[in-house]
């Protein structure tokens, strides 16, 4: 029941990633972190991530800009061992409500207007990609920060979306390599595997046919309630 759950959650998920560019680990995190606890629930998601963004890859090839890309990836690389440190010292009801805490702000940094104009240049790379690499390995969520830069910075959104498969392979590889393996079935994770592949492949065709704007809110949605149900989790836990 609980890796059936996770194998539709990991499809969808793939599905609005490939749709959209973004939103993958938003879209999974609730669900995985209800499932697997908070510890689990976002180590089983950084690797899928990583899974995710190799399948799209080479879909997006052509348009990935490479130097922009590097300029976001090694700030975050010197970042990401502080957001291990911090899952590594916070309890559970801590890491839940944390979790909660980024994916609140994953939802409503897009109506932060400050934050985007003050993201720009290679000064502006710097800060986001430190964010986002700190953000990935706690919580699998450096969508954020990224996409506020691509707006201050005035990144053309194909291009954005394309280049940021790189850098969310790039995090997610070192946030497994910082995190561990997941400790779950061999077996169950080689289905949310073969679930998240599958839906990058049916996102593509689906793509052709599904507007941006429709995966976008269904995405939104999905991460609301997720989010929701993991924080009131979170309280719970402080209580017991």
């Amino acid at each position: 029941m609980i890796v059936g759950i996770a194998i539709i959650a990991a499809f969808v998920a793939a599905v609005i990633q490939r749709i959209t560019g973004l939103g993958f680990v938003l879209v999974l995190l609730g669900p995985v972190v209800l499932l697997y606890g908070p510890v689990e629930g976002v180590t089983i998601g950084v690797l899928l991530a990583l899974v995710a963004a190799l399948s799209a890859i080479p879909l997006v090839w052509r348009r990935i800009e490479w130097r922009r890309a590097w300029w976001l990836i090694w700030p975050g690389l010197i970042a990401a061992p502080f957001g291990a440190l911090l899952v590594r010292l916070l309890p559970e009801p801590a890491l839940l409500l944390l979790i909660a805490g980024m994916a609140y702000f994953a939802l409503v940094a897009g109506w932060i207007p400050a934050l985007s104009t003050s993201l720009r240049g290679r000064p502006g790379a710097v800060v986001a990609g430190s964010a986002a690499g700190f953000m990935h390995v706690a919580s699998g969520l450096s969508g954020p920060p990224l996409a506020a830069y691509a707006v201050g910075d005035k990144w053309e959104q194909r291009r954005f979306a394309s280049s940021v498969q790189v850098i969310f392979a790039v995090f997610s590889f070192v946030s497994v390599a910082l995190r561990g393996l997941p400790q779950s079935p061999v077996a169950d994770l080689w289905l949310l595997v073969a679930a998240t592949v599958g839906g990058i492949l049916i996102g593509t065709i689906l793509s052709r046919h599904v507007s941006p704007r429709i995966a976008r809110i269904a995405m939104l949605a999905i991460a609301w309630a997720g989010a929701t149900v993991v924080l009131v989790r979170g309280i719970l836990a402080l209580w017991t």
